[in-house]
Parts: structure tokens; C-alpha cells; sequence
């Protein structure tokens, strides 16, 4: 039996989640850290946005609006942290 979409995308998840606690340790450079940090957090936005609350099945445009979204939230908190680090 083959999981379903929410069941890969659980799994995709806890990866994800694991992989955001490894990275801290194993990148030295805290700018790379963060940006490695949030691109993750942006993975699982995305994943969550289109599997859980079902905007796989929306418009195009929608599903580019939410992910715009997320890429913009993301920059942004990049762009703070690196701000903080540089000062």
C-alpha cells in the first residue's frame, strides 16, 4: 500500500524538522546558518500551505500568491538577522 500525499508530505516534514535541528551544529557561519534555517522554514510553508490546507487544488494564481508570500516573509527575516549579524 502506497501513502497518500498528506502521509509523504508528514514524512517530508519530520525530514524537514530534523534536518533544521543539524543544521546549527554542522554550519559554522551563522549568516549561511540562517539563510540554510529559513530556507527550510520556507520548504515547510510551502508543503503545508499546498497539501494541508489544500491550495495544491487552487488557481495558479493563488498558489504563486501564498508562495510569494512565504519567499517575501523569508527574505525579510533573512535581511533582520543579517542586519543584526553585520552590526
Amino acid at each position: 500500500m502506497m501513502p497518500d500525499r498528506l502521509d509523504m508530505t508528514w514524512i517530508v516534514l519530520i525530514g524537514l524538522a530534523l534536518a533544521t535541528i543539524l543544521v546549527p551544529s554542522l554550519v559554522p557561519r551563522p549568516l549561511l546558518a540562517n539563510a540554510l534555517l529559513l530556507a527550510l522554514a520556507a520548504m515547510k510553508g510551502r508543503r503545508i500551505v499546498l497539501d494541508y490546507l489544500d491550495l495544491r487544488a487552487a488557481p495558479a494564481l493563488w498558489r504563486g500568491l501564498v508562495t510569494a508570500w512565504i519567499v517575501i516573509l523569508v527574505l525579510l527575516a533573512w535581511l533582520g538577522s543579517a542586519a543584526v549579524a553585520l552590526i
